[in-house]
Order: structure tokens, then C-alpha cells, then sequence
């Protein structure tokens, strides 16, 4: 009963925010161009759901292209800092000064560098860019949450370095890991989508040029449509990712989780 409720309780609140605005909308004669009734959304994404399927698929492949670069930098850079207190002391504030510096900054330089018709290149570094801080906190953060009390006892029994990296510090650094990667593959999305809308190409032909499109056009349906196809692909992601925490915590853990 618990669990039903759990998955109707939001499909409920849904349905009374989409009445709602259909209801605004008829009733205050909104101009369809400015705020279009669900229901001109709905025939939006019927009509356009070939080219929308395509351009979601393009800007998924972009952003898991871009999470796949960012963990391969990320975690071997997390595993050096987490065993070199010095390594970790000069990585870290070029970590955090990438963290913080607006992608869209960057984003003419990468560009560039990529060169102007290789648009998808740019996109997945940039969006990379975007997703690699996550990864590589969490990462860092797990290897050194590990219990001091295992630690001694690996000591005591004369375990290697090796052994006590492999396990004792990688099983600890799992759960912060799989925290960060969820974190990072919704950054990823976003950075997929701000680096087309600044590259301004439709040569990768992802979600971001499908609303650019539709807005110089000032088709606001399609607009939304294009929006509600980036939101569930966003949300499809992180229920994955989800997913896939709950199995290997689970076996990390050696029980179900709680909630399950």
C-alpha cells in the first residue's frame, strides 16, 4: 500500500498542476506563442517525436561520451590524491578553480581548439568539464573516509599497501563514488545542452538546437516539447543511476537496503 501510494502521490500532484495550467490557459486567453496549454504540447511531441527521439538520443550519447572522459581523468586523479597528501594539495585547487569557472567561458576556446566543424567535440569536453568535479570529490572523499580502526587492524596484520587500498579503501570509497556519478551525469546533461545553445550549430543536432530552432521561430509548443524530452531523459538517467547505487550497495553492504 506504501508503495502505491509512492508512485501515485506524484502522478496525482502532475495531473493537478497540468489541469491547471490548461485551465489558466483557456480561461485567460493566454497567447499560444507565450505560454502554450499542455494540450498544444501534447501535439507538439507527437508531431515532432521522430526528430525529438533523435535529438535526445544525440545529446545522451553526448553527455555519457562526456561522463565516460570525465571518469577516466577523475578517478585516477582522486586515487593519487587519496595516497599523496602532497598530490592531492596541488590538484585540488585546479579542481575547484575548474568547478567554479562558468562553462560558457571556456566555451569559445574549446571551440576553437576543436575545431568549428567538429561541434560534438566541444560539447563533450565541455560538458566533461562540467561533470568532472563530482566524480572526482566523491572519489577523493571515499578513499579517505575509510574507518581508522580497519586501518590500524590492516597495520597490525602487516597488510601491503595494496591490500589496504584494494580492500579496505576502494569498498569505503564506493558509496561516496556512486553519489558523485549521480550528482555528475545530471551535470553532464546540462553541460551537453549549455555547450550546443553556446555553440550555436546544429551540427550535433541535440535537444538544445532543437529549442534554439523552435524559438527563433517562435514556436513555443515545440519548445516545451523539446523541454519535457530533456526533463524525462534527465530524470530516466538519474533513476538509473539510482538503480544501479541500490544494487552495489547492496552487495557491498551484504543486505538490502532500507526503504527496499
Amino acid at each position: 500500500m506504501r508503495r502505491q501510494f509512492d508512485i501515485l502521490a506524484p502522478l496525482i500532484f502532475i495531473l493537478i498542476l497540468v489541469g491547471g495550467w490548461e485551465a489558466a490557459c483557456h480561461l485567460m486567453k493566454v497567447p499560444a506563442y507565450f505560454v502554450p496549454p499542455p494540450s498544444a504540447v501534447a501535439r507538439a511531441l507527437l508531431k515532432d517525436a521522430p526528430k525529438l527521439l533523435g535529438s535526445g538520443w544525440n545529446t545522451l550519447r553526448m553527455a555519457m561520451e562526456a561522463l565516460l572522459l570525465a571518469a577516466a581523468v577523475a578517478c585516477p586523479l582522486a586515487l593519487f590524491a587519496g595516497l599523496s597528501r602532497s598530490f592531492a594539495k596541488a590538484v585540488q585547487p585546479l579542481a575547484v578553480t575548474l568547478q567554479v569557472t562558468p562553462v560558457v567561458a571556456i566555451a569559445p576556446l574549446v571551440m576553437i581548439w576543436a575545431g568549428l566543424d567538429h561541434p560534438e567535440r566541444a560539447i563533450v569536453a565541455l560538458a566533461a568539464v562540467v561533470a568532472f568535479f563530482p566524480l572526482f570529490s566523491g572519489a577523493l572523499t571515499g578513499l579517505r573516509s575509510c574507518d581508522p580502526d580497519l586501518r590500524r587492524l590492516f597495520a597490525l596484520y602487516g597488510a601491503s599497501r595494496v591490500q589496504v587500498l584494494v580492500r579496505l579503501r576502494l569498498p569505503s570509497a564506493l558509496p561516496f563514488f556512486l553519489e558523485g556519478l549521480k550528482v555528475a551525469c545530471g551535470l553532464a546533461v546540462i553541460g551537453a545542452v549549455v555547450a550546443e545553445f553556446v555553440a550555436g550549430s546544429g551540427g550535433a543536432q541535440g535537444l538544445a538546437w532543437r529549442i534554439l530552432e523552435a524559438g527563433q521561430r517562435l514556436r513555443t509548443a515545440e519548445m516545451f516539447a523539446a523541454v519535457l524530452v530533456l526533463g524525462v531523459l534527465g530524470a530516466g538517467l538519474n533513476a538509473a543511476v539510482s538503480a544501479l547505487e541500490k544494487v552495489l550497495l547492496a552487495r557491498w553492504l551484504g543486505r538490502p537496503l532500507a526503504g527496499d
